[in-house]
């Protein structure tokens, strides 16, 4: 911070208090103060000087520039404030320096110094940023403004007035925009509450229609898990009513045929054989609708053990040899790197099972490939079981694991089906801790995924 002291004065009259605010007024113009700022300046420092000079007889009052030499962000010099610092010798009422302290508000720092000895008033004013003025620039100000003395006491009061009218007109005209400003931020206002009492209402409105439709889906949901709790009860029981004669027509009809019995013609051969047929279909009917209302129930609970893959295969190569088949063959691949898995051998034989029998259904010439791979990230066994069948169009592949549904295909041979196989595979697989997850193309064939934890089912999976 560098200071240059511009003007020393020493005040004894009322005509050096006029002189003096002359002089600090032309100071400020020369500076760079607006006018207002400027008469603001004066006007303060003329204020103490005319309740101080009464108190103690004689006043001295200095000027001072001082410059911030610390540069800003943007580079330029941090900028230059004009001070005039009142100094008055001798005692001073708390009244005077109360009434003097109401030129605070003209000037960017007020400060007031008091002792035994004296008073002492700085006040500060920010000039406009820019440099410095240079020595000679200052020299000028200096002579210039040393040189001014004020007129007699009626131009004074002349000037006084002029510049009372100004600052009127300023003060009114800050009213005028003042006043404007009121006026359209009432009107504002009233817009926004308008806006808001709107919003409130609709928002009311809405919160109303949110929570009916809660309580609706609510309904809804407790009325879609009866109704789920009522099927599941309809085909347990359903089924359960059902195998019983249909047990009863297979054993009477292998009764009939049984070589000890009576001779049969062709015709009655024939049509205990289409009996038969027909039973046996029906009872697999039956027994996919009680193996599928268990696991609805969540009473299917499934009995861990470690399984080798190699132990899963052996067992499907045996099974599959009862199964009727097209020309297509059935090829098992890859389970010798696979990790023992945690899991039900019964439930995950019965899967892989549906699935590659679901393969061969619709593969009439081919290959049905049952692979199996380790996942070492997420610590799954991953099998798939592909076919080179008239595959499934894509609006139908998340459909076909729904209870029931069978895919209509133009070029789909003859087969017969429940609907039931691969929903019973899902719901098996999920009962595991795993998924199934379908991938097809129509013409090319389809590959089902069954992704399996290694450590078996979470709690929150079983």
């Amino acid at each position: 911070m560098t200071t240059v002291d511009l003007l020393h004065r020493v005040v004894g009259s009322e005509q050096d208090v006029f002189t003096v605010r002359h002089q600090a007024r032309q100071l400020a113009l020369r500076l760079g103060l607006s006018g207002h700022d400027q008469i603001r300046f004066a006007a303060a420092l003329s204020e103490i000087g005319r309740r101080l000079l009464p108190e103690v007889g004689g006043l001295t009052v200095d000027f001072v520039l001082s410059s911030d030499d610390a540069a800003t962000s943007d580079g330029t010099s941090g900028g230059n404030a004009l001070s005039v610092r009142t100094s008055a010798a001798g005692p001073v009422s708390d009244d005077v320096v109360d009434a003097i302290g109401v030129t605070r508000r003209l000037v960017d720092t007020y400060e007031v110094d008091r002792s035994e000895t004296g008073v002492v008033v700085t006040l500060t004013r920010s000039l406009p940023r820019a440099g410095p003025p240079s020595a000679a620039d200052i020299e000028s100000i200096r002579t210039e403004v040393t040189a001014m003395v004020a007129g007699t006491p009626l131009d004074e009061l002349a000037e006084h007035n002029r510049q009372l009218l100004s600052t009127v007109e300023l003060v009114q005209a800050h009213r005028d925009e003042l006043l404007r400003v009121n006026a359209e931020l009432s009107e504002t206002n009233r817009g926004v509450m308008a806006l808001y009492t709107e919003l409130s209402t609709e928002l009311e409105a809405t919160n109303r229609g949110v929570v009916a439709l809660y309580a609706e889906l609510d309904q809804r949901t407790e009325q879609a898990r009866a109704a789920n709790e009522a099927k599941t009860r309809f085909l347990a029981n359903v089924s359960h009513e059902l195998r019983a004669p249909v047990t009863a027509i297979v054993g009477l009809v292998r009764l009939i045929r049984d070589p000890a019995s009576d001779p049969l013609t062709t015709e009655q051969d024939d049509q205990l054989e289409f009996i038969d047929s027909s039973a046996h279909s029906l009872l697999g009917l039956v027994n996919d609708l009680l193996d599928l209302a268990k696991a609805e129930s969540g009473k299917l609970e499934p009995t861990l053990e470690p399984v080798a893959l190699a132990d899963i295969f052996a067992t499907l190569s045996g099974t599959m040899r009862a199964v009727p088949r097209s020309e297509s063959t059935v090829l098992l691949v890859g389970e010798a790197a696979v990790p023992p898995l945690l899991t039900d051998p019964i439930l995950l034989t019965q899967v892989l099972r549906n699935l590659v029998t679901n393969g061969l259904k619709f593969t009439p010439a081919g290959q049905v490939r049952l692979s199996a791979s380790y996942d070492r990230g997420p610590d799954e066994v991953v099998l798939e079981v592909s076919d080179t069948g008239i595959g499934i169009p894509a609006e139908e592949q998340e459909r076909v694991f729904e209870e029931f549904h069978q895919v209509r295909h133009p070029h789909r041979p003859a087969v017969t089906g429940t609907g039931l196989g691969l929903p019973y595979a899902r719901r098996l697989a999920l009962i595991l801790g795993g998924n199934i997850t379908l991938a097809s193309e129509p013409g090319r064939g389809s590959t089902f995924t069954v992704r399996l934890p290694v450590g078996g089912p979470s709690i929150k999976d079983s």
